[in-house]
């Protein structure tokens, strides 16, 4: 969906934002696709949360890597961190509940800070978050980078749990592709 013109896409990461998905593609002139699993997914965003089209959130620090999440994977992406954080490793989580029109400031912002980006999502890795965030960071700031999700390959049905491992969308994937980011980030100093 990303490739057509004109299009806003939404992946929400949890039931707050998806009622703000909602309510912006309402006010959107032009055509809008929300991207819903349905597996239940935990709750991130707190009351207050305000939904804003194009605009990442951030919902960790980090300096050493940052992982760059949309949809279910920004659930995964926060326990991943957690688990590195407990071998010494700040990782930066961005929700981009919004892969079209990118925020091409936060991500940048990222990738500059940290020197080395995962990113993570449910999806095909070719035409969605991580080919966007490839796109955008080979013009304006090239670093180490790796993208978890779906390699070109199609989907299966089954239980959600057993198809996110086949598939390599789990916080234990998400930490081994941080630990491969770093070591390439090393390896260029």
């Amino acid at each position: 969906m990303r490739v057509l013109p004109n299009m806003t896409v939404f992946v929400p990461a949890d039931a707050v934002e998806v009622a703000g998905a909602v309510q912006a593609a309402a006010r959107i002139k032009g055509p809008v696709y929300i991207r819903l699993g349905r597996a239940p997914v935990p709750v991130l965003h707190g009351p207050g949360f305000v939904f804003r089209p194009g605009e990442a959130v951030l919902l960790r620090e980090g300096r050493h890597a940052a992982i760059i999440a949309a949809g279910i994977m920004v659930a995964a992406a926060l326990e991943a961190a957690e688990i590195l954080a407990q071998q010494g490793v700040e990782v930066r989580v961005l929700d981009v509940h919004t892969i079209k029109p990118l925020d091409m400031v936060a991500v940048v912002r990222a990738a500059k800070e940290t020197g080395a980006v995962v990113t993570a999502e449910e999806h095909s890795v070719i035409g969605g978050l991580g080919s966007a965030v490839a796109e955008l960071l080979s013009e304006k700031c090239p670093v180490v980078l790796k993208r978890v999700g779906i390699q070109d390959s199609f989907g299966e049905s089954g239980k959600p749990a057993e198809l996110l491992e086949k598939y390599g969308l789990t916080p234990a994937h998400l930490v081994a592709a941080v630990h491969e980011v770093l070591r390439r980030k090393a390896a260029q100093k």
